[in-house]
């Protein structure tokens, strides 16, 4: 297990990179708690993989350190590292069985024979794959081959991290749910560092302790799921997260008073003058339907999704979402919204504005 520091880190793809756009991976800085599980969350191309593969080695940065436990470990290897990585598709050896996939990295380190039978049985329990310990690789189906990856990459107790890219791609829905409870009951039985690569949000949601958003090659935010969730620090957390996404509604801010296309709303924070590109961020759960208070809207459907009603509607020539309670009768005259004051969020250019109390 260890403290992870990344040190004035980013990486460009091209050999002499002039501006900022030529980085895959812009410039970080940030310490990573020893023993947390933490997910990479982001739409493809955002980084994510990189960000991973310089953890691991497979890459060397463009600039900036990697450091475990305060040791600088950039010049070396993934196998000095001693970190266990899991690739978005299986990597097995298909002439070995099922056992011997899952104890070739124990054996490869000298471990003896009763230690790596009990951990090669306790993993293949995990994995679900007790009664096939016996057979071949070759011909097992590409997720019973991606649960062997992933049970070698956790058959190790003494790794200073484990590393995830996307594990569960080609797993079936089922067992994603019951492979992603397993590693979460791993993280808390032996306290692996753990970080997850994933396009998923409830993967990321599910897994992880701190949830690390990218975006363009940035690291945008690092927080919990709540955080994440009340106080997206940039509009893209806001989409990203959440089904429906935020609302982001362009207004003029001054002071204690948003005006949206000429309607003004109070807020609970002084944000003083504000420039820019200015937006209020509202989650569709903060949104309420009135039948007279509030910003005029005009409701263009309901969708009924089981738990609870989606409702679409215009907001001066804008769509926004509100989340209404499933037994929420909606009537042709809740033509107006509110928004919990509490949960409105100001950003200019995208990044969150945290204003003083009014």
């Amino acid at each position: 297990m260890a403290k992870i520091t990344l040190d004035n880190l980013a990486h460009s793809y091209l050999p002499n990179p002039k501006d900022e756009d030529d980085f895959a991976l812009k410039e970080l800085n940030h310490v990573w708690t020893d023993g947390e599980a933490y997910a990479l969350l982001g739409s493809s191309g955002c980084g994510k993989s990189t960000l991973l593969n310089l953890i691991s080695g497979l890459l060397h940065p463009s600039q900036g350190r990697i450091l475990f436990d305060d040791k600088d470990v950039t010049e070396a290897t993934t196998a000095a590292r001693n970190i266990a990585q899991v690739f978005q598709f299986p990597v097995v050896y298909d002439t070995m069985t099922v056992r011997d996939n899952l104890a070739f990295p124990l054996r490869n380190r000298g471990e003896k024979a009763a230690y790596v039978a009990e951990r090669v049985q306790k993993i293949a329990r995990m994995i679900g794959m007790e009664d096939e310990l016996n057979r071949r690789a070759r011909g097992l189906t590409a997720d019973a081959k991606q649960k062997i990856s992933l049970g070698r990459g956790m058959v190790r107790e003494d790794v200073n991290a484990l590393l995830f890219d996307e594990p569960l791609t080609v797993i079936d829905p089922h067992m994603k749910w019951e492979l992603r409870t397993q590693l979460k009951s791993l993280h808390h039985e032996f306290g692996h560092t753990m970080i997850y690569v994933t396009h998923d949000q409830t993967e990321a949601l599910t897994f992880a302790d701190k949830v690390v958003v990218m975006y363009d090659g940035r690291v945008v935010q690092i927080g919990t799921p709540q955080e994440l969730f009340e106080r997206p620090e940039h509009t893209f957390v806001g989409y990203f997260i959440g089904s429906p996404g935020m609302n982001v509604i362009p207004a003029e801010v001054s002071g204690a008073q948003a005006v949206i296309d000429g309607t003004a709303l109070s807020l609970n924070r002084d944000f003083g003058t504000l420039t820019g590109n200015v937006a209020l961020g509202v989650r569709p759960e903060f949104v309420s339907l009135t039948k007279g208070d509030g910003l005029p809207v005009k409701v263009r459907r309901v969708e009924d999704v089981g738990r609870h009603k989606i409702v679409r509607a215009d907001l001066f020539g804008r769509e926004i979402s509100i989340v209404a309670a499933e037994g929420q009768e909606i009537s042709a005259d809740m033509n107006h919204v509110t928004f919990a004051p509490d949960h409105v969020n100001v950003y200019v250019d995208d990044w969150r504005k945290e204003g003083v109390a009014a």
